[in-house]
């Protein structure tokens, strides 16, 4: 059945008249992705409680007053503090495994789903206003809400809890009824929950579940740095994992092997897909949970911190019609997401785009992406040949790892296509040096090779708590500098707030070192010159080093001396 549209019921409700839904509708287009009764407030056509009766309306809902409801702290519990600030919901009422909310967004309705997938109950949901739920989420989910902390200090208490954990521990034989009972308890489900939400908000690329002998760890890798949270009771290690098997829809009952699996979830209304690796070790299993979330990487090459020049210049090699441009860098760099909004960017209808990737990381609209599968033969070397015969324009690899892929992207390059891939080394200078040592010749690398772009991460300076500081002679001597050679500059540092998790850092930027491969590289790769011979033209002929790279954002306060001296190295 179709929904009405919320303009027509704020009419028929006498909330507006015909001719101000048409003046509605043309401020609409000039406003798009807002919604229509956000307009009509803002103009003050209506006010909070009629969007409210509207909404309730058109999704047939009933609406709620939150300031007349007395919320008993028991059914508070069901929804922790991240997942109701996320949702933007407060829970009312918990009746025969239902749990009623007041939303404000009813028009999510995936908001619903979500909750009932990661609860485990039925939703009902009622309507209220925006200044309502906001007021609410300060008085219920402030100060004194839930955290990870209280929660893992009342599954410590547990009595129960802990029978049954060791119960599982000390039998001979694995019954998975009670495990499967214990994975799915209400405490661990929803310390999974919030800890797996806290770090979607928190933008991390990882989760890490640790078993060792007398303790559980917890870790978060954040803007590229581990962060150990409050560590769960050692004997419910085993019912975590369990759990995140469950949802990874892995085999429980196997513990001596490593497996992998995925999880997607919808978190506020955009996928999120979960990587699960499961590792035995001497204490349990060790989990690590990749988070590929889309809507925090920006697939456009803009967005990723290329210097205007070398953005110009990639952009040009990029779009000729055959070649190979590879981008390097150490494992966690965003050598990935740099290829991906190059790919996004040559994403048009006339070319055929193919990509074959160890694992797909995300997925991009009008791009073939094919997956490896070491497990049944599957490598880079066979997709590639495949892929040939598909009748691509543009290619990528997703990483050069033997002499049998680097000899199918020259030939691709040289049949006319357009290959990108990466490679871990060191700069761009060493590149060449490694796929000569691959077995690839000179001559090929010369007619092939268009451009090489070395990068790194490094984090950047939060802008809630950033200062002006003096960096220790130490630190200088570690970038070959001197305080005379930085009289003049300014270096900033964070102090650590609320905003950065009192870190200091927030978010991540990256570092650039740009190689395009002139006549005179040419000339000096056919004759096999050395990495620094290379290095030495390159620097001559404009290339910028990664550590100057690095000290351009220091003295624009993007970010701090240390970053850069952890992330590159001399060039000496």
């Amino acid at each position: 059945m179709a929904i009405r549209r919320i303009g027509q019921i704020l009419v028929d409700l006498g909330f507006l008249r015909e001719e101000q839904l048409e003046v509605l509708l043309e401020e609409q287009q000039q406003r798009p992705g807002e919604m229509i009764g956000q307009i009509a407030i803002s103009l003050g056509l209506i006010n909070d409680d009629q969007l409210a009766q509207g909404l309730a309306e058109q999704m047939g809902m009933q609406v709620v007053s939150l300031s007349d409801v007395v919320i008993p702290v028991e059914v508070l519990t069901h929804v922790t503090e991240p997942m109701a600030h996320l949702y933007r919901i407060i829970p009312l009422k918990f009746e025969h495994d239902v749990l009623t909310i007041a939303m404000c967004d009813p028009q999510k309705l995936s908001i619903i789903d979500e909750l009932r997938s990661f609860l485990g109950y039925d939703i009902k949901a009622m309507v209220c206003t925006e200044k309502e739920m906001l007021k609410s989420l300060d008085r219920y989910y402030s100060a004194g809400g839930e955290s990870v902390e209280t929660l893992i200090a009342d599954m410590e208490e547990d009595a129960e809890l802990a029978a049954a954990a060791e119960k599982i521990e000390k039998s001979s034989a694995l019954d998975l009824t009670s495990v499967e009972a214990l994975a799915d308890s209400a405490p661990v489900r929803k310390l999974l929950n919030m800890v797996l939400l806290l770090a979607i908000r928190e933008h991390a690329s990882d989760l890490h579940f640790e078993p060792f002998e007398s303790e559980f760890k917890i870790r978060i890798r954040s803007d590229g740095v581990l962060y150990e949270m409050v560590p769960p009771p050692r004997h419910l290690a085993f019912a975590i994992t369990t759990r995140v098997k469950v949802m990874a829809d892995l085999n429980i009952a196997e513990r001596r092997l490593p497996q992998d699996g995925r999880i997607r979830l919808t978190v506020g209304g955009h996928p999120v897909d979960l990587r699960v690796s499961v590792l035995p070790t001497m204490f349990g299993e060790s989990v690590v949970m990749r988070i590929l979330d889309r809507s925090v990487v920006m697939l456009d090459l803009d967005a990723i911190g290329l210097p205007e020049g070398i953005l110009a210049s990639f952009r040009e090699i990029i779009r000729r019609p055959n070649g190979i441009v590879l981008v390097t860098g150490p494992t966690g760099c965003g050598k990935t997401t740099t290829l991906y909004g190059a790919l996004n960017e040559l994403n048009v209808i006339e070319d055929k785009i193919i990509t074959t990737e160890d694992p797909v990381e995300y997925d991009i609209e009008g791009i073939i992406q094919m997956p490896i599968d070491q497990a049944i033969g599957n490598t880079f070397a066979k997709c590639l040949r495949s892929i040939l015969r598909q009748d691509p324009d543009k290619i990528l690899v997703g990483e050069i790892r033997d002499l049998e892929t680097a000899e199918i992207a020259v030939q691709a390059s040289l049949t006319g296509h357009m290959v990108f891939s990466t490679l871990h080394t060191n700069d761009a200078p060493s590149t060449v040096t490694r796929l000569r040592d691959m077995g690839v010749p000179p001559f090929l690398l010369t007619a092939t090779l268009e451009a090489i772009l070395a990068q790194r991460l490094v984090r950047k300076i939060c802008k809630e708590c950033r200062e002006q500081t003096t960096p220790s002679t130490d630190t200088l001597a570690q970038m070959d500098l001197t305080p005379d050679d930085v009289l003049d500059k300014k270096f900033y540092h964070g102090r650590g707030c609320a905003a950065c998790n009192n870190t200091g850092f927030r978010g991540r930027t990256g570092l650039y070192e740009f190689m395009p491969i002139n006549d005179q590289l040419r000339d000096l790769i056919n004759h096999g010159a050395s990495t620094q011979q290379i290095r030495d033209l390159a620097l001559r002929t404009g290339m910028v080093p990664l550590r100057e790279s690095g000290l351009e954002k220091v003295y624009n306060g993007i970010t701090a001396i240390e970053e850069i001296v952890r992330e590159t190295v001399s060039e000496s």
